[in-house]
């Protein structure tokens, strides 16, 4: 499914995201240290592991997961190019909180000791950005395969139910806390839609995001819901060439 211009223009907190997620992953999975990421009850009420929480937000804690992860990242910063950097920002941290207050509430029911009861990585902005998925992006086409019926968003719900089951239950409260979020997000708690950071940490992040490499500056404007260029812009000028015949008495 299109998500609008290739690479990440106009999107450079989605692509500061992806990058410290991907680097974070790569990091830990280096080092041998992927299978201790993930939050138990001892890391949160007990010793607070500061790196942990840290950690949590950005680094997934398998190559499946880091695959799809950063598939529905890369897919959902068409948000970022609807609603300004600024707000997406916004919409980011309340995710990521929000989320994690949600999460600690569980823990605190479960009140499991003797496990990590969440995996590590951005479930919490992930499966909040398919909140605004299933509400403002329509579909446009339906096909089949093998007689069953897809629209073009099913492969984008298709990875996330891949996420959200990838650990099972560590994997799977995440995601429902994200969702959680992202749905306080759309009924705009506190109204939080309105809320904008100081411009100069988005403008922050369009410096600390270099250049995507064969991409032009500049995107024409599309439609979200089809993505579909404007072609007012484009005027196609031809003369008609009349040959003259000069005749000779």
């Amino acid at each position: 499914m299109n998500g609008g211009p290739s690479g990440f223009n106009n999107a450079p907190v989605t692509k500061t995201f992806v990058i410290a997620s991907a680097l974070f992953t790569v990091f830990f999975g280096i080092q041998g240290r992927s299978f201790k990421l993930g939050l138990s009850y001892q890391d949160i009420f007990t010793k607070l592991s500061i790196w942990k929480l840290i950690t949590s937000v950005f680094a997934f804690s398998s190559t499946p997961e880091l695959m799809f992860g950063l598939y529905l990242l890369y897919y959902f910063r068409v948000f970022e190019r609807q609603i300004g950097s600024n707000k997406y920002s916004v919409f980011i941290l309340f995710s990521v909180m929000a989320s994690f207050l949600f999460e600690v509430m569980a823990v605190a029911i479960l009140k499991d000791p003797t496990s990590n009861l969440l995996t590590s990585g951005p479930y919490g902005l992930i499966f909040a950005s398919f909140v605004p998925f299933f509400f403002d992006i329509p579909v446009s086409t339906w096909f089949r395969i093998f007689g069953v019926r897809f629209s073009n968003k099913s492969f984008i719900y298709l990875a996330g139910l891949q996420l959200l089951l990838s650990s099972w239950k560590r994997s799977l409260l995440p995601g429902i806390c994200g969702i959680l979020a992202g749905s306080l997000y759309r009924l705009n708690v506190f109204r939080i839609r309105k809320a904008k950071f100081p411009e100069f940490i988005t403008s922050f992040f369009s410096r600390l995001s270099w250049p995507s490499i064969g991409n032009p500056p500049t995107t024409p404007a599309r439609n979200l819901a089809g993505n579909v260029p404007s072609y007012t812009t484009r005027q196609v000028e031809a003369k008609p060439i009349h040959p003259q015949l000069h005749l000779q008495p």
